[in-house]
């Protein structure tokens, strides 16, 4: 596009419609560098709702938009488009130059998750402040929400992920290699950094403070009853302070949080409290269904919120408010200090326990066991130096304790929900058997185990010896007359608080806790069923066998499965060893048999031995050479009385009377394949049927005699 003169915005907007049809990306995103840094912000602003759609899609799916999802780093038009979303990049040129007029766009409330849709359908207010004094009524009546021009971008951004994907034929690719994935981490490392501060934006006043978005200049109509709500979580947001003196961090703090509301409420948000337990109930239609990938994204969030939180500074570390004055802590910091517990705990909690219920039984559960054990190890994410995979002794350091209690839940009733999964899962799969691998690793790390039963044992203390106790607030110092040991009593009782107040805030006050390390638990791994089978099985060779049978109880008539024991036979874990204990050569036909070959070699075989039975057993008999080449060729009749005694059955193995002939093996397909292939071979070198059947019948004799006198020492070698 030629350089950009000064026209109507219409003809601007039509232009750059008729270009994206005609011209490659690389020109398209040239000219649209030249029209962000000439044009003023009256003029973007028309053009900014379409060129969001352009590089996303449209909400209702028509519009496909650049497909960064399926855009590989191999794609030639990769770095082009990483280069124009790059948080320093022209489209963000442009939301900040918009943002610094105060421009809103227009969500539809339709396209919101379904508890936040429900709650201003129902006329109540979010819970989340993103959505606060947002609400309009335009004259076409549809609920709309006015976003700046920043949460604009960052609601279709975080949107792109849930809408269909439709691969394009013999495409292939790593769900984590793509443009979105890729952003997805850009976009957090740069507005939640570990370390510093968020760059500001590139747009000053003229007293040089940073423009943020002021809440009188959001829409004025709102539901009723609304009342007055802060816009931000935090205690002192920037809402609050006044814009001449304020500190540029605290100026551009809105934007860290508003990402991290977007991202959370449009990816975790499905699930609200009363549809979880409506959830439980068969009957009930579930709402949304995540995408692997879409659950991959959101672990990519929480493993970068653990690093985030956890690069807070140590003195900063204290889970309560500074009580000097004099003492500043930077909006970042204290904004680290609660990221995870207020933002994404109960969300991110209700969204795994969904898909723990309703994700498939196969090995693309994966996804979802990776982002449970990220959340609950944000020990693996503190930039400390991680152990090698093989050291054996990990210790989870006691300072984790208070998270692992103010997340009990998510250690304790997603891993019973995990275990009743595992046992319909079938773990002859190797990929199957390595996720339950996995969640044994981690629950078996020092101290891990003892914080969560300590956990537990706090929710479970009797609420009479909380009342017992002094009330919140009611403590004195050391320094007031009071003792070290009521400063303690106090945080013992903030902690039992805590404890409960996550639990009831999630599963409500009448909810009935299961202990994870309580008896009822331990009665379904099948624990006294165990022992009591074990102790039934000595240590001889027929015993250790027998270890290896499915979970059974001894009845008055043998062997009874248990429940495990009908998982394990149905999961190809244990099986019962079924051998035929009758006479070999009376055993059904086998479908590599040729039947009449078999009752022909039968009535053959049983005249022979009737006939000359009493010498071949006589031969048998002999310690010499000759004996030692009859049992070769004969039935040996150890080989029936080695066949174990059978548990389950309670029957003796059949023992043959005599050594015998057996001519079966003849009958085998097997068998008179290769006696066609030798007669053949014998055949091109000129040899008659009765010379090869000699030579055939010499080479047994000779295999025969070679094994009668190596046989043992190839055996024991």
């Amino acid at each position: 596009m030629a350089a950009p003169t000064l026209q109507q915005p219409s003809f601007l907007l039509a232009n750059l419609k008729a270009d994206s049809t005609t011209k490659p990306l690389l020109h398209r995103c040239q000219d649209l560098v030249k029209i962000i840094d000439e044009y003023p912000a009256k003029e973007l602003h028309l053009i900014f709702p379409w060129l969001v759609e352009t590089v996303f899609g449209s909400l209702d799916g028509i519009i496909t938009g650049w497909n960064l999802r399926l855009l590989h780093s191999r794609s030639p038009e990769y770095n082009i488009i990483m280069e124009f979303l790059n948080p320093s990049g022209p489209m963000m040129k442009l939301v900040y130059k918009l943002q610094a007029e105060e421009y809103k766009y227009e969500i539809p409330v339709n396209y919101l998750p379904g508890p936040v849709k429900a709650s201003i359908q129902q006329g109540v207010l979010p819970d989340c402040p993103l959505f606060h004094n947002k609400l309009q009524f335009p004259l076409s009546g549809l609920l709309t929400l006015n976003f700046n021009p920043f949460e604009y971008y960052m609601f279709n951004f975080a949107y792109c992920l849930l809408m269909p994907k439709t691969y394009p034929p013999g495409h292939h690719g790593n769900n984590t290699d793509t443009a979105y994935f890729v952003l997805v981490d850009i976009y957090l490392k740069y507005f939640l950094p570990s370390e510093g501060n968020v760059p500001p934006s590139p747009f000053s006043d003229s007293r040089g403070s940073v423009t943020a978005p002021s809440p009188s200049r959001s829409s004025a109509v709102s539901l009723s009853g609304y009342g007055v709500h802060s816009p931000s979580l935090l205690k002192h947001h920037i809402f609050h302070q006044p814009t001449v003196n304020a500190d540029p961090a605290a100026q551009e703090i809105w934007r860290t949080e508003a990402l991290l509301q977007m991202f959370v409420e449009v990816w975790l948000h499905h699930y609200s409290l009363e549809m979880y337990q409506k959830l439980q109930s068969p009957q009930v239609k579930e709402p949304f269904s995540p995408t692997e990938e879409h659950v991959l994204v959101v672990r990519l969030l929480v493993k970068h919120l653990h690093a985030f939180s956890n690069s807070l500074k140590p003195e900063q570390l204290s889970s309560s408010p500074p009580t000097h004055s004099h003492t500043h802590t930077s909006p970042l910091e204290e904004f680290k200090r609660v990221v995870v517990q207020r933002f994404v705990q109960q969300k991110l909690y209700l969204f795994l326990q969904h898909c723990f219920g309703h994700w498939p039984l196969d090995a693309s559960f994966r996804a979802i066991l990776e982002t449970w054990l990220s959340y609950i190890q944000p020990w693996r994410y503190t930039g400390e130096k991680v152990p090698s995979p093989t050291d054996q002794n990990r210790t989870v350091l006691e300072k984790w304790e208070p998270f692992v209690q103010e997340n009990l839940l998510v250690y304790t009733k997603l891993f019973q929900v995990f275990l009743n999964r595992a046992l319909r899962t079938d773990l002859v799969n190797p990929k199957n058997a390595l996720m339950v691998f996995r969640v044994a690793k981690v629950f078996s790390q020092v101290n891990l185990p003892e914080m969560i039963q300590k956990g537990e044992q706090l929710f479970l203390e009797p609420e009479h010896v909380l009342h017992h106790r002094q009330p919140r607030g009611g403590y004195l110092t050391p320094g007031q007359g009071g003792s070290f040991l009521s400063s303690r009593q106090r945080v013992v009782t903030d902690t039992v608080f805590k404890v409960k107040s996550h639990v009831y805030s999630i599963e409500g006050q009448d909810c009935q806790y299961k202990q994870m390390f309580g008896t009822e638990l331990r009665g379904a791994l099948n624990q006294g069923q165990l022992t009591q089978l074990m102790s039934n099985l000595g240590s001889s060779e027929e015993d250790a066998n027998a270890k290896q049978l499915p979970d059974c109880i001894q009845g008055e008539n043998g062997l009874i499965l248990t429940d495990v024991g009908r998982m394990q036979i149905i999961n190809g874990l244990r099986r019962f060893d079924i051998q035929y204990q009758g006479d070999p050569e009376l055993q059904p036909i086998r479908s590599y048999e040729n039947a009449a070959l078999v009752r022909l070699f039968y009535r053959l075989s049983t005249a022979v031995n009737e006939r000359f039975g009493a010498h071949m057993n006589a031969l048998c008999s002999r310690s010499d050479f000759l004996g030692r080449l009859g049992r070769h060729y004969l039935t040996d009749p150890q080989t029936f009385t080695r066949i174990r005694h059978n548990p389950v059955t309670q029957r003796s193995p059949y023992r043959p009377p005599h050594p015998r002939l057996s001519l079966r093996t003849l009958a085998s397909y097997r068998t008179l394949l290769m006696l066609m292939l030798l007669y053949m071979f014998g055949a091109l070198l000129s040899l008659g049927p009765v010379s090869s059947t000699l030579i055939i019948i010499s080479g047994a004799f000779l295999y025969g005699l070679f094994m009668t006198l190596f046989g043992d020492k190839i055996k024991t070698h």
